[in-house]
């Protein structure tokens, strides 16, 4: 309840439409600290990371834990308790009051001290390892500053470090060295030499050291941090060199950083490289027009060689601050924790760094619901009070209430997971909200599977009014998801108030495919000539189930019906295939020709049949037909043609039967080509085709012009020429007596051409035949005699030997050569004239 409400009391202090993520969050210190400010006040307090230490106005100390609860009472004196300071193990204690006491003593031994001054003693500091026994050291600020040293015989020898500026008011002991202000500045002492090493002077002095007290704070062992009124000053302890020493203390102070704060620091710590300051707030009264003390702010700052930059600044709502000064406030902290205290005299507050928890609040509280999302995600082993589902889920909510239906759907994908209970509760979010279309395109499919009614009340609202849509679902979902049966019901009764709607019928097939009704689906693919048919039938082998559906198919798509039909022949047999598309000629001739260019002998029994389908469907086909064919019935295929006047394929079917004669006069007579004739008796090469053309083309000077042009290098051009009646005319003769007589050149050119190409080819080889012959052939011990087997070269060297070596590389003793029995001296290699290889030519003696 403590916390809660000092939450509330602060929000109301900043703008409620700040965009800004606070740094801190703060929360009273209750339990014993509650029960102990309502009967006294807070005057000081010192932290350790064990424990908390709480000096009262009464004089008490106690002893607290982190969360305020009391675990140790003294009563030190009947007035104000001014300082508390414990050393670093948080094993001694050392208390000073009003009325001058002073008390170092062990919290877990019995070891003790007291003194007691004629005047207030405003600070106390034990040494930070006051356990050690050669470090039982405290100092005391009152007008002097005093140290105290246990010496011989446990006794504590007081001696004077400072004098004479006015009270001191505050001390901070860090390392060997003590910081120290009084009413004239900043003094730090350097223990080791025990020189004073600086003095930093005060910059109002103005204010009244009592009541706007200066405040202290070691960052490090050498860095001091020192805010007096307005001012905060930053100084670095550094090392004097050796050459600049003379009369000077080795270490010396450098201010780094000092800059001015629009309020009075009551309190300063560190924060990594920022400063935290708690500041003491004056302003004036709205209805009085009079001074009066606002509610005290923590500002974290950047500090900047000349200024500061503010990083944030919270005002606290601490009880009774309207009656405090700038010397009632006090700020200590726990450096482990990053944990800062804000005493005042009826309150003490702690504020902490905001952890990921508390960032994933605030991004909650601004509904920023993705961004929390992802900070969840990243510091998912860190977060304790967050779950990313319930972010993610309370992010969901979100987008339905601002209807982003689909963004919302999309989520659930993600958020969700394999949560099959939470899909399930969130699909019947948007069935309430009519919003079950949106969802249905990320419902999960495989890995988790919903419940089957999920899927199938998702369906039922697609059909009643988006039947495109129901198609895409059905076609995208596996059947399994959902109740086949139902399904199919609910189609067919839509189908019965529009019979000829074509998503719905193709949904339909696509349903019964699923439920294996693959008849059924047939039957509809057909019927809405679906492009899909063919796919099914290869798909679930429905081959036995369009037996009777030829026709069909063929008037679907008669391309794709061929190919599928004649790819599975083993299945239907070209003969039903036949039998099925006699009464359709034209379909028949489609496949039968397909047929045919796969393979000529297969459908041979239909060929005859062929030539009457060719003739009626596709005559530019039937002369390749009876080329290609070796079934074919030439009787039956002349006979056709001849009825239907097909003078090319008659011509053609009268060559192949051997009636050239006839064929040639046909195309005389017919076609009136005599290209064609003259191209006809090329194929032919009979003489007596050549005679039958002269005689019929002599009268017709058209036909004897291009006898001229084309007879040349066939037939002598004398023949047809002596044979011309004179004084005929005959168109372009003289053209066509140049061609003869330039084709004849022409060919006495080519052959002339070709002996000049053939005596240079002889003579070419002839003189690559005669170098290689004059070049050397290598004899050594590896060759052997061709007769006798055995090494070419004596053994002995020696020894005179004669070798005899063919240009064939073959080799033989002298006296293992045959003698030959010509008159010719000229010898032959045996082995070569044996083989009909030819002889070697010249022989190559060796001799020695």
């Amino acid at each position: 309840q403590e916390t809660r409400s000092y939450e509330e009391s602060t929000d109301e202090s900043e703008e409620d439409e700040s965009e800004e993520e606070p740094k801190l969050k703060y929360e009273r210190l209750s339990n014993g600290v509650t029960e102990i400010l309502q009967k006294d006040a807070a005057s000081c307090m010192t932290v350790h990371e064990k424990f908390l230490a709480l000096g009262t106005h009464y004089g008490k100390v106690y002893l607290l834990d982190v969360q305020g609860n009391i675990t140790q009472k003294f009563d030190v004196s009947p007035v104000k308790i001014n300082q508390i300071s414990l050393d670093e193990s948080g094993e001694h204690m050392g208390v000073c009051s009003e009325d001058g006491k002073v008390q170092v003593f062990g919290l877990y031994s019995a070891e003790e001290f007291h003194e007691t001054f004629d005047c207030p003693i405003k600070i106390v500091a034990v040494h930070p390892q006051f356990v050690r026994s050669h470090f039982k050291q405290f100092v005391t600020g009152g007008k002097k500053l005093l140290l105290y040293e246990r010496g011989w015989m446990n006794r504590w020898k007081p001696s004077v470090l400072h004098e004479g500026e006015g009270n001191i008011r505050n001390i901070k002991w860090r390392g060997h060295l003590i910081a120290w202000a009084n009413n004239m500045g900043v003094k730090i002492l350097d223990m080791i030499s025990k020189q004073r090493i600086t003095n930093v002077p005060r910059d109002d002095i103005s204010l009244r050291p009592d009541m706007y007290p200066c405040s202290l704070c070691w960052k490090d062992n050498l860095t001091l941090i020192i805010g007096w009124g307005n001012s905060v000053k930053i100084c670095s302890v550094k090392e004097r060199h050796a050459s600049e020493m003379r009369d000077l203390p080795n270490r010396y102070v450098e201010i780094v950083f000092q800059f001015d704060t629009e309020f009075y620091v009551s309190g300063l710590a560190p924060l990594c490289d920022q400063l935290v300051i708690l500041s003491y707030v004056k302003e004036i009264s709205e209805k009085t027009e009079v001074e009066c003390c606002a509610r005290p702010r923590l500002d974290i700052v950047q500090p900047l060689p000349e200024s500061c930059e503010e990083i944030s600044s919270d005002a606290l709502t601490v009880r009774g601050f309207q009656e405090n000064e700038c010397r009632d406030y006090h700020l200590e902290y726990s450096e482990g924790e990053s944990l800062f205290y804000i005493i005042s005299p009826r309150d003490v507050v702690v504020a902490k760094e905001r952890d990921q928890d508390d960032h994933i609040d605030w991004l909650l509280e601004k509904k920023k619901y993705e961004e929390a999302l992802m900070a969840a995600e990243i510091s998912q082993k860190t977060i304790k009070k967050h779950k990313i589902l319930d972010i993610g889920l309370a992010y969901i909510n979100h987008l339905m209430e601002k209807g982003e239906y689909d963004l919302a759907a999309r989520k659930c994908q993600k958020i969700l997971g394999k949560n099959t209970e939470l899909w399930e509760f969130e699909v019947y979010k948007f069935k309430e909200i009519g919003q079950l279309k949106a969802i249905s395109r990320y419902l999960p499919r495989r890995d988790p599977v919903l419940k089957p009614l999920i899927y199938e009340m998702v369906l039922h609202e697609f059909l009643e009014s988006d039947y495109e849509g129901f198609a895409t679902l059905i076609k995208e979902w596996p059947g399994d998801l959902y109740n086949n049966t139902i399904i199919v019901q609910a189609v067919v009764d839509h189908l019965k108030k529009d019979p000829q709607n074509r998503t719905l019928l193709r949904t339909l097939a696509e349903l019964y495919t699923y439920d294996q009704r693959y008849g059924r689906a047939l039957e509809i693919y057909l019927t809405l000539r679906h492009k899909d048919v063919f796919q099914l039938i290869h798909k679930h082998n429905l081959f036995s189930s369009i037996r009777d559906k030829i026709v069909l198919l063929m008037d679907f798509d008669s391309e794709k019906a061929v190919d599928m039909l004649l790819d599975n022949e083993d299945k239907i047999s070209i003969d039903r295939v036949v039998e099925e598309l006699e009464n359709r000629p034209e379909l028949q001739h489609v496949y039968l020709h397909k047929l045919f260019k796969r393979d000529h002998h297969k459908g041979q029994r239909y060929h005859e049949k062929q030539i009457s389908l060719y003739a009626e469907y596709d005559r530019p086909n039937l002369l390749p037909f009876l080329r290609d064919s070796t079934h074919c019935p030439l009787e039956k295929a002349l006979e056709i043609c001849q009825q239907r006047n097909f003078v090319e394929e008659t011509v053609y079917l009268l060559s192949r039967m051997g009636n050239s004669r006839s064929a040639l006069k046909m195309i005389m007579e017919e076609l009136q080509d005599v290209d064609k004739a003259i191209e006809f008796a090329k194929e032919q090469d009979d003489g007596e085709l050549w005679e039958d053309l002269i005689l019929y083309s002599i009268d017709k000077p058209p036909f004897i012009t291009g006898l001229l042009n084309n007879i040349g290098t066939h037939v002598d051009p004398i023949l047809l020429i002596h044979r011309i009646k004179e004084g005929m005319e005959i168109p372009n003769l003289r053209d066509s007596l140049v061609k003869i007589l330039q084709d004849y050149n022409l060919q006495i050119l080519l052959r002339e051409g070709c002996k000049k190409i053939l005596v240079a080819d002889s003579l070419s080889l002839l003189k690559k035949m005669h170098r290689t012959q004059m070049k050397g052939v290598l004899v050594d011990e590896e060759n052997i005699c061709e007769s006798c087997l055995s090494p070419i070269l004596p053994s002995d060297a020696s020894k005179s030997f004669s070798v005899v070596v063919f240009h064939c590389r073959h080799m033989f003793h002298r006296e293992c050569l045959p003698v030959s029995n010509t008159v010719s001296s000229v010898q032959f290699c045996n082995i070569c004239s044996a083989k009909h290889r030819g002889p070697g030519s010249a022989v190559l003696e060796m001799k020695k």
